[in-house]
């Protein structure tokens, strides 16, 4: 084999010089133009600011000497403040608008109907379907909840071409609603992130949309899987951060989705059932952007807390095979405890960020009297963080997981109402549930202007992911999922729909 070696250094030397002016660009962007603006705005400004300052001062100008020092240490110090203002500022990002897809009544599954296909499928045995029975009853889900179309089968097979159908049915929706609402043209779009935990295609998910609505060629394109139900939250995070280094006014499209076809479970372990019992179809596209123009709210912070360097967090949500060769997700009986633990180490980052002075003073008091003091039976202080949000979307993983969080944050059942009636009607839509919580907030009526909310996610790894948004303009109309149904919420969960 002959190799070109005048080719091969031409194209080296052509990659170093691309590099080397992406590099002066940037330079030039971040650090030179300003100095240089800096500087000539500062000299001129001098000018007409010296006479004054020096008469104030009574100091008699001295021009070879005085006043080209002062002029030059001002210039210089301003330089350096502009400089590190500059380097350290973060620009706000915004939320244009966002949008849920509303599944059509024919993918209805009720419980009764989910129960008796797995009595008349030949996959499982009687102690599975007694074991289904039990978890859809302690669920919280009602007979409202939807499933795609392979889920209706009693034996359900997903191929490839079903599940394609799945992502078009439940992607290409919620853009189009999205785009609706926004009023955005497909050109202004600057990057596009999507994220869908067990279903990754080739071509992705990202080239389908981007195939669909022909965006623009220079697009940035991130394409997450793997991550479960946290994933729509780590999905802001990196929108946001993208949107630092992108022009102003730029736009980022976030889809978030799980295509669950492909994940069910033909096999007889429970720990690998739980999937199939309380997952949902569902989704939520998001536009994102450093312009206020039209945005409904502001991004506070961002946390992500990740623990999968402990081996007992990291396998319990594990896809894997059982013994018969069955693909599918277990979940760990570990789950909760590794799930609090996360969670508490998200708070303590979270807490100095969101917290007034006065519930840190607390926690600061508690901390001393335990640990210095030797208090032993004082009990840790839990922070009110309703001080800090007025609203709250907590990943909606089950009954036990929202009360967990309940509890260990100390919030009020008003609080939890979106999670828990979010579980009932739609049951387990993994990455983009927080966001019908978002939905319902809204169609209730609750949302003012300058209300703070706090979404917490959880996923595989295991994560913890909390974001929190501060309201600019409420919703001026009633829409999205809960349209048709949110005069029959809250309900009684005990009831069980």
């Amino acid at each position: 084999m002959k190799v070109n070696y005048a080719t091969s250094n031409n194209m080296s030397l052509r990659s170093h010089l691309k590099r080397l002016n992406l590099l002066y660009n940037r330079t030039a962007y971040n650090l030179v133009l300003p100095i240089v603006t800096t500087t000539t705005l500062g000299a001129s400004a001098l000018k007409k600011v010296a006479p004054w300052l020096t008469a104030a001062l009574g100091i008699v100008p001295q021009p070879s000497v005085i006043c080209p020092i002062h002029i030059l240490f001002v210039v210089v110090l301003l330089i350096i403040m502009a400089t590190v203002y500059l380097s350290l500022h973060r620009r706000a990002v915004y939320l244009v608008d966002y949008a849920c897809f509303r599944p059509s009544s024919n993918l209805r599954l009720t419980k009764a109907t989910f129960l008796e296909h797995a009595r008349l499928s030949p996959l499982f045995d009687d102690s599975t379907v007694n074991f289904i029975a039990t978890i859809l009853e302690r669920s919280g889900m009602s007979d409202h909840t939807c499933a795609p179309p392979v889920h209706h089968y009693i034996h359900p097979y997903c191929g490839l071409d079903e599940a394609r159908a799945e992502v078009e049915l439940v992607v290409f929706s919620i853009i189009d609603d999205l785009m609706a609402k926004t009023h955005i043209n497909c050109g202004a779009i600057g990057a596009l992130i999507t994220n869908c935990g067990a279903f990754s295609p080739v071509p992705s998910m990202a080239d389908m949309i981007v195939n669909r609505y022909k965006l623009r060629g220079d697009l940035r394109v991130i394409n997450l899987s793997g991550m479960a139900c946290s994933a729509a939250v780590t999905s802001v995070g990196l929108a946001s951060n993208m949107l630092q280094v992108m022009p102003w006014g730029s736009h980022v499209l976030v889809v978030s989705t799980e295509t669950i076809g492909p994940s069910y479970y033909g096999g007889n372990k429970r720990s690998m059932q739980l999937v199939n019992i309380l997952f949902r179809i569902g989704g939520a596209a998001k536009l994102l952007s450093t312009s206020r123009s039209m945005a409904r709210f502001r991004l506070g912070h961002f946390t992500r807390t990740i623990t999968a360097a402990n081996n007992v967090a990291y396998q319990c949500v594990y896809q894997e095979e059982d013994d018969k060769g069955n693909l599918g997700i277990a979940l760990s009986k570990d789950l909760m405890d590794v799930a609090k633990d996360a969670l508490k180490a998200n708070i303590m980052t979270t807490g100095p960020l969101v917290l007034p002075a006065s519930e840190l003073l607390k926690i600061l008091f508690f901390y001393v009297a335990k640990k210095v003091l030797r208090w032993r039976t004082i009990r840790p202080y839990i922070p009110n963080f309703s001080v800090a949000f007025e609203h709250f979307c907590i990943h909606v993983g089950g009954p036990a997981v929202i009360t967990s969080v309940q509890h260990g944050l100390n919030l009020s059942d008003k609080h939890v109402e979106p999670s828990k009636m979010t579980l009932h009607r739609f049951g387990n839509q993994s990455t983009s549930s927080v966001w019908y919580e978002l939905s319902y907030i809204e169609a209730k009526g609750w949302m003012k202007k300058g209300n703070r909310v706090w979404m917490i996610g959880f996923g595989a790894g295991y994560e913890c992911n909390t974001v929190g948004w501060v309201c600019i303009q409420p919703s001026s109309g009633m829409d999205g999922p809960w349209v048709s149904c949110i005069h029959h919420y809250p309900v009684d969960v005990s009831k069980n729909g």
